[in-house]
């Protein structure tokens, strides 16, 4: 699934994606970390896993988006 860096904080290595139909989603360090990414730019293009449904819903990790 692909979205778009909304927030980042470089301290807690947390954040938030808007999902491509507008839906806002957290990230916590570890899904950061699972990615490999060393920092993360508001507005950059990721890919994301996303699991769970509902209020359970989460980024399980993410990458940059390469074309």
């Amino acid at each position: 699934m692909q979205a778009t860096a909304y927030t980042f904080d470089p301290e807690t290595r947390a954040g938030s994606v808007l999902l491509d139909d507008g839906t806002p989603l957290e990230f916590d360090a570890a899904a950061f970390d699972a990615g490999g990414l060393l920092f993360l730019r508001p507005g950059q293009r990721l890919r994301v896993e996303v699991t769970g449904e509902g209020e359970a819903r989460r980024v399980g990790f993410l990458t940059l988006q390469t074309f």
